[in-house]
C-alpha cells in the first residue's frame, strides 16, 4: 500500500481571538515537547500519541450527549470523531513496539493526560470551534514532527527497523514493511484529522469548510490482535 500524498503547506491562518488562543497554546506546547524530547522522535511519538486520542473522545462523548438531549443528528461527527480517536491510539500501540517509554514518561503520561483530558473537556463544554481549532492545530505540528522524523530515518539517525506486525495488519503494509512505511501513513493519518478538526471549527465559525486529505485504509480491530498474538 502506498501512503497518500501529504500536503505540507497547509496552514489555517488564525483568525479572531479564538484562533489566536489556540494557535498560542500549540505553540507552547510544540516548545515543551521539542525541549524534553529533542529528536527523540520514537519517544516523542508514543508519549504524545497518548494526548492526540484525548480530544476525539472527549468530542464523540459531548457530541453524543448534545444529540440525545437534543434529540437530534449528529451530522455524523459522534462516528467521525471515535475513529479519530481509536486510529490515535493505533499509532500508540504502534510506536510502542518501536520505543518503549522510560518509567519517567510513563509517569509524564499519566500526568499529563489526566491535565488535558480534564482541561480539553471543559475547553470542548465552553467552546467547541475553539477545541477543534486547537486539534486542527496540534495536527499541523504532528504532520512537521512525523516530516522531521523521515528526515532522521532517511539520513541515518534513526534506525530504519522493520514495522511492527501490528501496524502492518491495521495499515495493510507489505510483510517487508520497515518503520519509514508506517511513519509516512501516520502522516497521513495526522494530515486527515488535521482538515477535519479545522472544517469542524470552520462549520461551527459559519467559514466554508476545506478540502479534506486523503486517510489511508485501516483495518478491523480484531484480525489485527489475532494476527499480533
Amino acid at each position: 500500500m502506498t501512503a497518500p500524498m501529504v500536503d505540507l503547506s497547509i496552514h489555517h491562518q488564525p483568525r479572531g481571538l479564538s484562533d489566536r488562543v489556540a494557535f498560542g497554546f500549540t505553540k507552547v506546547l510544540r516548545w515543551c515537547a521539542d525541549t524534553f524530547f529533542a529528536r527523540r522522535y520514537g519517544h516523542r511519538a508514543v508519549v504524545l500519541e497518548t494526548v492526540a486520542a484525548v480530544p476525539g473522545m472527549v468530542g464523540a462523548t459531548i457530541n453524543h450527549l448534545h444529540a440525545l438531549r437534543r434529540m437530534r443528528d449528529d451530522r455524523g461527527w459522534i462516528r467521525t470523531l471515535m475513529d479519530e480517536a481509536e486510529n490515535e491510539r493505533m499509532h500508540l500501540m504502534t510506536f510502542i513496539e518501536v520505543s518503549q517509554p522510560t518509567l519517567f514518561e510513563r509517569m509524564v503520561i499519566i500526568a499529563v493526560q489526566w491535565v488535558f483530558y480534564v482541561g480539553f473537556f471543559v475547553l470542548y463544554l465552553a467552546s467547541p470551534r475553539t477545541a477543534h481549532r486547537v486539534v486542527g492545530y496540534f495536527e499541523e505540528e504532528a504532520v512537521i514532527s512525523y516530516t522531521h522524523y523521515l528526515a532522521e530515518i532517511d539520513e541515518g539517525r534513526s534506525a530504519n527497523v522493520p514495522a511492527p506486525a501490528i501496524a502492518r495488519a491495521y495499515w495493510g503494509l507489505p510483510d517487508d514493511a520497515t518503520l519509514r512505511d508506517v511513519v509516512l501513513v501516520v502522516r497521513a493519518d495526522e494530515a486527515h484529522h488535521r482538515d477535519v478538526n479545522h472544517s469542524f471549527a470552520n462549520e461551527l465559525a459559519d467559514l466554508p469548510t476545506q478540502a479534506v486529505a486523503e486517510c489511508p485504509p485501516h483495518r478491523s480491530l480484531e484480525p489485527i490482535w489475532k494476527h499480533a498474538a
